[in-house]
């Protein structure tokens, strides 16, 4: 049986190149299941432990799909929003980690 990697999963090529940049070879199960479906443009609820790579999951189909769509006038296209400082700082860092070589801005916002 062949092992599935991230570019089995249709992500753009830059993305590809950030993430082979990270250090990561093969998706874990949760982004395995989750990659294909958001990037067809479905909805996700997936639970899985801690660091099993749940923040990436959405993470990369949302920045390849961003990638491929058209800003106008430089308006927001997505929101996350998150229950705590550190998930949205974490959120953030996986932006700015598998964008790098994207045209992308990000900002991350925390209120209190």
């Amino acid at each position: 049986m062949t092992e599935v990697t991230f570019a089995d999963l249709g992500l753009g090529p830059n993305v590809l190149k950030a993430v082979e940049e990270a250090g990561y070879t093969s998706p874990t199960p949760i982004q395995t299941e989750a990659i294909p479906h958001i990037l067809a443009g479905g909805d996700v609820t997936g639970i899985a432990q801690t660091g099993t790579g749940k923040t990436a999951a959405f993470v990369l189909p949302m920045i390849h799909r961003l990638a491929r769509g058209r800003a106008r006038a430089r308006m927001p296209r997505c929101l996350i929003l998150c229950p705590t400082r550190e998930l949205a700082a974490q959120v953030a860092e996986n932006f700015e980690k598998y964008g790098k070589h994207l045209k992308l801005t990000m900002a991350l916002l925390i209120g209190g």
